[in-house]
């Protein structure tokens, strides 16, 4: 069950954080300082809303992007569906609030989590150095559509109006 994260879920996350990324972990003062920021949608994942957490995933949006903050899997239920299902409500949650599109920085050697997100539809954008610290990792940047701009006029007799409003304001006189 995915659901809404709360203040309950900070210390499940910490834990979770820790286990997942080691020295490069959010400590639960900076998960606090992520969830107070604004622009946030973060959500958790659950077998039933009184059990623990078995995953979270969070993002941003800035009003044209939605940048993925952060996902994880508990290790214990990992390869079942959660980390999918979180990436599913994230996309849906960015696209219900107008994002363009959805940016992330993922660890190259993460191939797991590379390989979520090309099932997505995710592509390359880029490289980082040594952009996960302490350890000195490089990132690849990704990018995903979600509501791309469209260029040109798509028939609203937009411009064929203005043309007429033209010709009628100068009472046809061309000179």
């Amino acid at each position: 069950m995915i659901r809404e994260f709360t203040d309950n879920d900070i210390m499940r996350m910490a834990e979770l954080e820790a286990d997942l990324f080691g020295r490069g972990a959010w400590s639960e003062s900076m998960i606090r300082q992520e969830l107070e920021a604004p622009a946030r949608s973060y959500f958790a994942e659950a077998p039933s809303e009184h059990e623990p957490m078995r995953g979270y995933a969070g993002f941003w949006y800035d009003g044209d992007d939605a940048e993925l903050m952060t996902i994880g899997v508990d290790r214990q239920h990992q390869r079942q569906g959660i980390a999918n299902a979180l990436m599913r409500r994230l996309i849906d949650e960015a696209k219900a609030k107008g994002a363009r599109r959805m940016l992330l920085e993922v660890r190259v050697d993460n191939e797991p989590a590379l390989a979520l997100y090309r099932s997505f539809g995710f592509e390359m954008m880029g490289r980082r150095k040594r952009y996960y610290q302490p350890e000195g990792i490089d990132a690849f940047t990704m990018s995903l559509e979600l509501n791309p701009w469209t260029v040109g006029f798509h028939g609203t007799g937009e411009h064929e109006s203005l043309e007429q409003e033209n010709k009628q304001g100068n009472g046809g006189d061309e000179s």
